[in-house]
């Protein structure tokens, strides 16, 4: 059966990083109906343990698809989909497309044979990664490191803020640092919140290094499996939903007007 025209497409991110995703999704399907959800409950995902995200994740979207009835739902989190994706298929019963960075492009970019992979703590420990690397990236070099500290300089940024050069230093460093890691050409930005610091990470990484994300394809991913689907024939006002937390309020609208987003909800 297909959706109603209205049925919107639901995005999932600890917060703001999903917009990467959101963005070039609408440059492909400009009139699709849009719900931006971020958990800002439970920001930093990174840090948090592969049991609580198992649970967290699966139970918010039940209640995100419930409410909303999407037609299609978009874990834009790197560090959710390589928890959860799987709990979060068995639970709902819809399409949902997960992000898992981007190794097997990178692995077909590289020159020097050592990638570099910059995610979320959690993201860079996990089996997924392996199993990408092992995949797609055979008898090449594949170094990680998890960077906390530019989820939070990503959200600063987009909200108007400085970015901590340090914070930055420290992520390539992490990288750069580790044996082998002067030969990297190639690196994979495994979080949905990286890419808004591209440009500070490539002033840092030097003009040698190509930065790598995921975002493209899963924007045409989402447009195959919607193939064929009605839309509404003009774009329609997007909502960003939020679940409420004390110590981070939603940011203002006009951070998210440039991504279609007109309302703001709290939950």
């Amino acid at each position: 059966m297909n959706p109603a025209p209205d049925a919107p497409i639901l995005f999932f991110d600890s917060g703001l990083g999903g917009l990467t995703v959101l963005g070039p999704t609408r440059a492909l399907l400009p009139t699709a109906p849009i719900v931006y959800a971020a958990d800002y409950a439970g920001l930093p995902y990174g840090q948090k343990s592969e049991a609580e995200l198992a649970a967290r994740v699966p139970a918010l979207l039940g209640r995100l698809v419930e409410r909303y009835q999407p037609r299609l739902a978009v874990i834009a989190c790197n560090t959710a989909s390589t928890i959860a994706l799987a709990h979060v298929r068995a639970a709902l019963d819809l399409p949902i497309v997960g992000t898992v960075p981007a190794i097997k492009p990178a692995a077909a970019l590289t020159k020097s044979g050592v990638i570099g992979v910059l995610g979320t703590e959690a993201t860079v420990r996990q089996p997924y990664v392996d199993d990408l690397s092992a995949r797609f990236a055979g008898g090449k070099t594949v170094l990680r490191h998890g960077s906390p500290g530019l989820v939070t300089g990503a959200e600063a940024k987009l909200r108007g803020g400085p970015v901590d050069s340090a914070v930055i230093a420290r992520a390539i460093a992490g990288l750069r640092d580790q044996p082998g890691g002067d030969a990297i050409d190639v690196i994979v930005l495994a979080c949905t919140h990286f890419p808004l610091l591209a440009d500070e990470l490539q002033a840092a990484a030097g003009p040698r290094v190509t930065l790598i994300d995921g975002a493209e394809g899963i924007a045409r991913r989402i447009a195959d499996l919607t193939r064929g689907q009605q839309w509404p024939a003009a774009a329609t006002s997007g909502l960003a939903v939020f679940t409420r937390s004390a110590e981070r309020p939603s940011p203002p609208l006009a951070t998210l007007a440039p991504y279609g987003i007109n309302r703001i909800e709290t939950i």
